[in-house]
């Protein structure tokens, strides 16, 4: 099996620094390539100087996630893509049973290792966790992580698991499925493709699965981090784009549910006097309706497989039945 580990950067220099050793030291049975997004720093030189046998893309573009690796993956050989985040620590013999797990169970398409904080190792990081869900509203949360609670890793997800969505932080897609899903959807720029992908592969017969044998540790936010209100806007357009995109039976009640809900989620940020990712929301669902044509024309031209995990809200079983592991 042919794995290549592809890094996407912009203007990451720093943390290709850091965190390229551990990935160059532990990856002897992939092709490792970075994938620079239009830098303008001097990512692409420091690459070619200190890692001349690394293989360096360079896009024309600034395309955000999705075009990025769209246009890089379209240019590399490999049975197996495993999309790494910049800001990633791998640990010895992380892709052996990533690679074991492809091997033995012909049905899988998508995998992620567990995902721990490179800041608190012991715990479980935001993107992804243990493996991704989605609600009946299209909310996404993970094993070992609802919202913004995070659990401690006491082995409790040490398994392989059937998960719904693979984080993007380290996503392993066989190119086939890849090239057949026509790779992630360039409207999304960034954050939530990787669902959007998992969902539309679902709908599709495929399997997603989660590795907990193998583990890296993710800062997060290193590109953009939470405190920005772009961040919010693309978080709550994408997550509209994705449900009306792939959810199965009547899409109304579910968006209208969702726009309500975001709505009190912008009250939030008013009382937490965070007025700019107030705006973010509004802006998001403006983005949203401009696009939501073309969104319904790709539903309506897709077969929807029900369900997908959790029937009912983690929004009403976490704030309300304070319900804050999985």
């Amino acid at each position: 099996m042919k794995i290549a580990v592809v890094i996407l950067n912009w203007n990451g220099k720093e943390l290709l620094e850091q965190f390229l050793p551990s990935v160059v030291a532990y990856s002897q049975n992939a092709d490792i390539y970075v994938a620079d997004n239009a830098s303008t720093d001097n990512s692409v030189e420091f690459l070619k100087t200190e890692y001349p046998n690394i293989k360096v893309i360079v896009n024309s573009t600034n395309g955000g996630y999705a075009k990025g690796y769209n246009d890089a993956l379209n240019t590399i050989d490999a049975d197996v893509f495993c999309l790494l985040n910049s800001d990633v620590e791998v640990t010895p013999n992380w892709l052996t049973p990533i690679q074991e797990a492809f091997s033995n169970d012909k049905n899988i398409a998508i995998a992620q290792p567990k995902i721990l904080d490179y800041k608190q190792k012991d715990h479980f990081e935001y993107a992804g966790a243990a493996g991704g869900y989605l609600d009946k509203y299209g909310y996404p949360f993970c094993r070992g992580r609802i919202f913004n609670t995070l659990e401690k890793d006491n082995g409790q997800y040490n398994d392989i698991a059937t998960i719904f969505w693979a984080t993007g932080a380290c996503l392993f897609i066989k190119r086939s499925v890849f090239g057949e899903l026509n790779g992630f959807d360039e409207d999304f720029f960034a954050h939530m493709e990787e669902i959007d992908l998992c969902w539309r592969a679902y709908n599709k017969g495929y399997t997603t699965k989660y590795i907990g044998t193998s583990s890296i540790y993710h800062v997060g936010g290193a590109t953009l981090k939470n405190s920005n209100a772009k961040k919010t806007y693309l978080n709550f357009r994408n997550s509209l784009y994705t449900l009306v995109k792939n959810a199965h039976g009547s899409i109304i009640p579910k968006v209208f549910t969702r726009l309500l809900l975001d709505g009190i989620a912008g009250i939030k940020f008013l009382l937490e006097f965070k007025p700019q990712h107030f705006l973010a929301i509004i802006k998001a669902h403006f983005a949203f309706y401009a696009k939501l044509p073309k969104l319904l024309k790709f539903r309506n031209s897709q077969k929807k497989k029900e369900n997908y995990y959790h029937k009912k809200s983690i929004v009403w079983s976490y704030y309300v039945n304070k319900n804050k592991r999985f």
